[in-house]
This record gives C-alpha cells, sequence and structure tokens, in this order.
C-alpha cells in the first residue's frame, strides 16, 4: 500500500512539474531518487582508491540525477531509473575524469591491452591468454600481470563508462545493454540492438571465470568482495579478472564498432 501510495505522489510530482514547471516538484523528485545516487555511488566507489570520497561521488552524481530529472519524459515506455541510471553514472565519471586522477601511462596501457586482445580474439576466434597479450604487446607476462593490477586499482575500468552508439547519437552504459531490455527511441534503437548483439558474444567468449565475474557483478548486484566469497579467491584477485574481463568487451566492441563504420 505505501508503495501505491508513494508511486501515486511521485506522478504527481512529475505532473506539476513537466506540465506546469514546479521548481518545489522538481526539487522534490531529487529528494526522492537521492537514494538512487547513494547507491550508485557507493557501487563506484566500493572499485576506485580509497582517497576518493564517496561524498564527493554523490555531490557529482546529484547533478546527474538533476539533468535525468529535467531532460526525462513521462510519457516514454521507460522507467525514470533505468532512463537515470546512465547518466548519474556519466556525470560521475565525467567529474572523476576532469580532475585526470588516473595516470597517462596506465591509461594507455589499458588501450593497449583492448587493441591487442581484440586484434588476437579476431585472429585466432578466441579469448586470448594472458601470454598471448603479453607477447603482443612485447612484454613478460609479469609486466601484463602487474599492467592490469595498476589499472585496476588506479582506473575506472567499469561497463558502466559510456559508449557512444554512432547510429542513434545518444549515450548509454555497456551496462545498459546488458540490463535494459527496453529500446530508448526509434533512431538508435537499431544500433543499440546491434551492441548487445556484439556485446553478448564478446562475453559469451570470456574465459569461464570472467564471464562468471561480469554475471555475478553486473547481473546479480554483488560486490567485488562478495564475488570472492563465491569464488574462494580473494577482493583483489576479483578486481583483477573484472578488468581483464571490461578491457577484453571495450577492446571488441571498439573493434567492431570501427568495422561498422568502415564498412
Amino acid at each position: 500500500m505505501e508503495t501505491n501510495v508513494k508511486a501515486v505522489e511521485l506522478r504527481e510530482l512529475w505532473l506539476r512539474y513537466k506540465q506546469d514547471g514546479d521548481e518545489t516538484a522538481r526539487e522534490r523528485l531529487v529528494v526522492a531518487y537521492s537514494p538512487l545516487v547513494k547507491f550508485i555511488a557507493g557501487r563506484m566507489a566500493s572499485g576506485l582508491p580509497s582517497h576518493v570520497e564517496e561524498s564527493d561521488l554523490i555531490s557529482y552524481g546529484l547533478l546527474g540525477l538533476i539533468g535525468a530529472i529535467e531532460r526525462y519524459d513521462p510519457g516514454r515506455e521507460i522507467k525514470f531509473e533505468t532512463f537515470a541510471v546512465a547518466r548519474v553514472k556519466g556525470a560521475i565519471i565525467d567529474e572523476l575524469r576532469s580532475l585526470d586522477w588516473v595516470p597517462r601511462s596506465v591509461r594507455a596501457r589499458a588501450r593497449e591491452i583492448e587493441r591487442a586482445s581484440a586484434r588476437l580474439e579476431h585472429e585466432l576466434q578466441r579469448a586470448p591468454t594472458d601470454e598471448e597479450i603479453a607477447v603482443a604487446l612485447g612484454i613478460s607476462v609479469n609486466d601484463f600481470q602487474d599492467s592490469i593490477l595498476a589499472i585496476a586499482n588506479s582506473s575506472l575500468v567499469a561497463l558502466d563508462e559510456m559508449w557512444s552508439l554512432s547510429s542513434g547519437g545518444e549515450s548509454l552504459t555497456l551496462m545498459d545493454t546488458i540490463s535494459d531490455t527496453e529500446a530508448t527511441d526509434p533512431a538508435s534503437a537499431l544500433g543499440e540492438t546491434e551492441t548487445r548483439l556484439t556485446l553478448a558474444d564478446a562475453i559469451a567468449r570470456l574465459p569461464e571465470r570472467e564471464k562468471i565475474v561480469v554475471s555475478l557483478y553486473y547481473n546479480e548486484g554483488l560486490t567485488l568482495r562478495e564475488i570472492g566469497e563465491v569464488l574462494g579467491v580473494t577482493e583483489s584477485r576479483v578486481s583483477q579478472l573484472h578488468t581483464k574481463a571490461v578491457l577484453r568487451l571495450r577492446g571488441r566492441l571498439t573493434d567492431d564498432e570501427g568495422a561498422r563504420q568502415a564498412g
């Protein structure tokens, strides 16, 4: 009953804000959906260096929430929470990037691993091993593992990163392509469908443990620590598996996007 009452109240707030421009209604919508921002910020903070304050992430995310409330059309066949998640995460990521706290060398190595992984997967028709990627990069396996650890510890490596669909021009997250089955709009539906299929295929090719980590983290909502308990490994090891999985997936999607544009 309480949930139904809340739903009615939210609908009334949306009507007052969108139809009448009631700023008080807008402020109440921000308050009503602020727990979503706190949840997202908490999830993201768990994978970031300790000097990144969760309270700062919440502040960045609230800006994304306000923007989402201003842009949202209640008449669309999509829940506001689904619409807002990408904007909140995007606002947090944009602010973190503007602070430039990730060393350029780490960013560069991440891109090198993405490209090498995508190239090898295309050639081998399977996910390349750590050894094969290391050889392609001209480094030792130990150096490759150190690079993965550095990326996992200092970079915002997640499927939450923004991905722009060239066919639609609207940004969404890679996570959205896994979990959100509702089309955003007709203009971007085709591109989003292609991205979903490419990502599903790329996930299917992941090594088994990386596939499990991706499924438990993004579909089941488990934290890295909880996944470690399931797999019987440390949280640090899960973080490395997650990082390798995401670099493989981003490399595959970047490679596929380039091929579509070239075609």
